[in-house]
C-alpha cells in the first residue's frame, strides 16, 4: 500500500481502491498501523459465518487493532477522523463500532462488491488519487461545518438502517 509500507490481501477492484483508501487515512490520521495490526481475507472456517466479519472470508473486509473490538477504543478526536473517512467512502464502508455487537477493528464493504455505490466511490477515490492536493494522506479540515455535518448524516444513517 504506498506510502505506508503496509499490505492487506482484500478483493481486487473497487473494493481494494475503498478499502486501502480508509487504511490509509487511518494510518495517516488516526495512529499509524504497525504490520501485525492489519489484517484482511482469512477463511471461513475461523470467522462467525452469522457476523459482519465473515465479510474478512470474502475479502471485503479489513480489520485494524484485531485485538481492540470494545466500544471506546477511540478517542473523540479519533473517531471525529474516523466518520470523516467513512464519509469519503459515501456509505460502502461500514464500521463494525457502529454494530449491534460492536467490532471496533472491522472495516467493511456495505453492499456487495459490485454494486453502483461501491463503483461510484471507488471512481471517485481513484481520481483523488492521481489528484494533487486531494486523497489520503492530505489534512483536510475534518472539523469544518460541512464535513462535520457530512461525517454526522452518514453516521445517523448507517445507526437507523
Amino acid at each position: 500500500m504506498a506510502g505506508t509500507g503496509l499490505s492487506v490481501p482484500v478483493w481486487i477492484g473497487d473494493v481494494e481502491v475503498i478499502l486501502l483508501h480508509a487504511v490509509r487515512r487511518f494510518h495517516y490520521e488516526i495512529e499509524e498501523i504497525q504490520r501485525t495490526d492489519l489484517t484482511g481475507w482469512c477463511d471461513i472456517s475461523k470467522l462467525r459465518k452469522s457476523a459482519p466479519e465473515s465479510n474478512l472470508a470474502s475479502g471485503t473486509a479489513v480489520r485494524i487493532r484485531p485485538g481492540a473490538r470494545a466500544k471506546g477504543g477511540f478517542f473523540p478526536l479519533q473517531e471525529l477522523v474516523l466518520r470523516d473517512i467513512l464519509a469519503d467512502c459515501e456509505g460502502a464502508v461500514r464500521w463494525g463500532g457502529d454494530d449491534r455487537e460492536v467490532d471496533e477493528s472491522l472495516f467493511y464493504i456495505a453492499f456487495g462488491p459490485h454494486d453502483r455505490r461501491v463503483r461510484q466511490a471507488a471512481v471517485k477515490l481513484r481520481g483523488w488519487e492521481v489528484k494533487p492536493g486531494e486523497g489520503a494522506g492530505v489534512r483536510f479540515d475534518f472539523l469544518s461545518p460541512s464535513r462535520l455535518s457530512r461525517a454526522d448524516n452518514l453516521a445517523r444513517a448507517q445507526h437507523s438502517g
